[in-house]
């Protein structure tokens, strides 16, 4: 598994369809993609708008999807900067991609985050 994390619009999906050699059809969007379809993607944008729609169900998802899909490239925006969200459901949100983060860069081989488009290897070798 490969973890690609970075803030929104720094250029997360540009850089890893390059680097990994993907097409669009090897994407798949966590935002409105089938729960089974995520099993087999190679590639999964958008994370953190699938915790959202997990819910409570969001960490589990994510153990059983390392389990079943090691070899995916898992896209997710970091969340947790900034203002903290006045809303109650916003902030379990926040702290839910966190967790589902933190399992993915611990099943991961490699975990980059990417800045203005430049990634910066957190884990694994540098190829």
């Amino acid at each position: 598994m490969i973890m690609v994390t970075g803030g929104a619009f720094q250029g997360k999906t540009a850089y890893t369809m390059r680097k990994f050699g993907l097409a669009e059809s090897d994407i798949t969007d966590g935002a409105d993609a089938s729960f089974e379809k995520l099993k087999t993607a190679r590639c999964i944008t958008n994370y953190h708008l699938l915790v959202k729609r997990l819910g409570d169900d969001c960490i589990g998802f994510t153990e059983e999807l390392c389990r079943t899909n090691p070899e995916a490239v898992i896209i997710i925006d970091e969340i947790g900067c900034g203002i903290v969200p006045v809303e109650k459901s916003e902030r379990i949100w926040r702290e839910n991609v966190g967790r589902c983060g933190c399992i993915i860069a611990a099943n991961s081989e490699k975990v980059l985050r990417i800045v203005c488009g430049i990634p910066a290897i957190i884990k694994g070798e540098n190829e």
